[in-house]
């Protein structure tokens, strides 16, 4: 979980929201605050999706370092 709230697209991704809740309570409703809500939504999915990718990418890597000093014993 740690992983997720330190990282700093994830940070900069929920933040924006404070503009995009301005947004809402000021301007206009109408399609144009729909799309903006999902964008948001879009920008924080990603966000997080990369977190994980980057994550399982490590565990991919040291995975592999693992696998080849099992090879390098035998």
């Amino acid at each position: 979980m740690r992983k997720y709230l330190f990282n700093a697209g994830v940070l900069s991704a929920v933040a924006s929201g404070i503009g995009v809740a301005k947004a809402t309570r000021q301007g206009p409703r109408d399609w144009r605050l729909a799309l903006l809500w999902a964008s948001w939504g879009i920008g924080v999915a990603l966000a997080l999706g990369s977190v994980k990718q980057r994550e399982e990418g490590i565990r991919q890597q040291e995975l592999e370092r693992e696998l080849r000093k099992a090879a390098k014993g035998k």
